[in-house]
């Protein structure tokens, strides 16, 4: 086998190989001497067929096999000789290949970039802190006394009004067509919660039971079913009954119903489930400033291939969501050659990020245990609160999901590594504050 350098651009490397035709003749007739142990053919037994005969029947699909196999040997040993690291799968290209020549063909690939991991205790970060406020804790109490409200008919001879339960019958139509999946029979629709396209509950309020209201209202832009989308729709509906909701009340006995002993300790395991909410916002904004300060500290060249890849992959995603009308609003009213400028250097400094966090691991000497996969399980079902065990067995039973938690637990561990060498300083801020995730949001260090 003969190497030859072609051409070495940063991190892209070209090789010329070139496979002597005699290595790839003794090559074929070993494979087809293995073939003839075991092969079959009318009038012979088994490993007693003549050479010609299995060469003329069996050379041209192991000529290929013998081909591919020689290819990688011999690509895996110019990664080895030249110590190379490619970043991905090395393209291979069959510049020649013809009966009894020389086999010719080129190895181009782009290979990782060397990183030298420093000392972190240079950088200085803010670890973010904010206290519940009380009426936090008040608005979620309400909010799960809502949830078990129950509500009576209203008896009396009056109009609806914000906070009714207006039971419904609808059809809606656009254009005269009734159209699937509007229409409904005795619905229960809380006026004012804006559970309904905009404009519809509205058209409600001030009507009496037994009364039937045409009402016009517009899909948004975004809705979900495009052929929807935009579009003034004719909503005729019947009133047949008022209801209204009757209120809880919040005492130790209720605080029992959501499995606390008390009122007093139902306000303390709300209290702590925000608190935990606003530590997990802290540690998303900790390592997004962190992330920051090692993108300032750490220069070195990238594969573009690897950031073609990404780049391809956020792309995808967006093109997608603007099929579907998903776009984030920050997206919609922009230029789509300037979102997606942005994309690509976000891609880079994903790409240049990963790569760092891998080398920081790998040099640290980093890894995961069964206590990290745990914890990172846990982390996942406690998104689900009152759901956790579901969660769990879920990871217990499937082993493809635990695989898919390994690089984003690795990439924590590596993350809480360089946090504990940097200096952290606790700041108290405000709720407002802790979930600002702009540039005022930031607070030197």
């Amino acid at each position: 086998m003969n190497v030859k350098e072609e051409s070495s651009k940063g991190l892209n490397k070209k090789y010329s190989v070139t496979i002597a035709a005699a290595d790839f003749a003794a090559a074929v007739d070993k494979k087809l001497e293995n073939v003839a142990k075991t092969v079959k053919m009318p009038g012979f037994r088994a490993g007693k067929a003549p050479k010609a005969m299995i060469a003329q029947r069996y050379r041209p699909s192991v000529l290929g096999e013998v081909l591919d196999n020689m290819i990688t040997e011999a690509t895996n040993k110019v990664i080895a000789d030249n110590k190379l690291r490619p970043a991905l799968t090395p393209d291979i290209k069959i510049e020649k290949f013809e009966d009894g020549k020389d086999i010719e063909f080129t190895v181009d690939m782009d290979v990782l970039p060397e990183i030298k991991v420093g000392d972190f205790t240079g950088i200085s970060l803010n670890k973010y802190t904010a206290k519940v406020p009380a009426e936090e804790v008040e608005k979620a109490i309400k909010y799960m006394s809502n949830s078990r409200r129950d509500s009576a008919k209203v008896e009396e001879d009056r109009a609806t009004k914000n906070g009714d339960i207006a039971v419904i019958d609808f059809v809606g139509s656009i254009d005269g067509v009734e159209f699937e999946g509007g229409k409904g029979t005795a619905y229960p629709l809380e006026l004012g919660s804006n559970s309904f396209i905009p404009g519809y509950e509205e058209q409600l309020v001030g009507h009496k039971a037994g009364e039937t209201v045409e009402v016009k209202a517009t899909f948004p832009e975004n809705y979900h079913a495009k052929d929807l989308a935009g579009k003034e729709a004719l909503f005729v509906t019947t009133i047949k009954e008022i209801r209204e909701f009757k209120p809880v009340e919040v005492n130790d006995e209720f605080a029992k119903t959501m499995g606390a002993e008390s009122l007093a300790d139902l306000k303390s395991k709300i209290e702590a489930r925000i608190s935990e909410d606003y530590n997990s916002t802290a540690k998303i904004k900790l390592k997004r400033d962190l992330l920051d300060a090692l993108d300032k500290e750490y220069n070195f060249e990238v594969p573009q291939k690897l950031v073609d890849a990404e780049f391809e992959a956020i792309e995808k995603q967006y093109k997608e969501a603007k099929e579907h009308n998903h776009l984030d609003e920050s997206e919609k009213n922009r230029d789509e050659k300037d979102v997606l400028a942005e994309y690509k250097e976000i891609a880079f400094r994903r790409v240049k990020l990963g790569l760092l966090l891998s080398e920081i691991g790998t040099s640290a000497k980093l890894s995961l245990t069964a206590d990290d996969i745990n914890k990172a399980i846990m982390n996942e079902a406690k998104k689900y609160p009152g759901q956790e065990k579901v969660v769990f067995d879920y990871y217990v039973k499937n082993k493809e999901a635990v695989e898919a938690l390994r690089a984003p637990a690795f990439e924590e561990k590596i993350v809480d590594y360089v946090l504990s060498k940097a200096k952290l300083t606790d700041t108290e801020v405000s709720v407002e504050e802790l979930y600002d995730f702009s540039e005022k949001g930031k607070k030197s260090a």
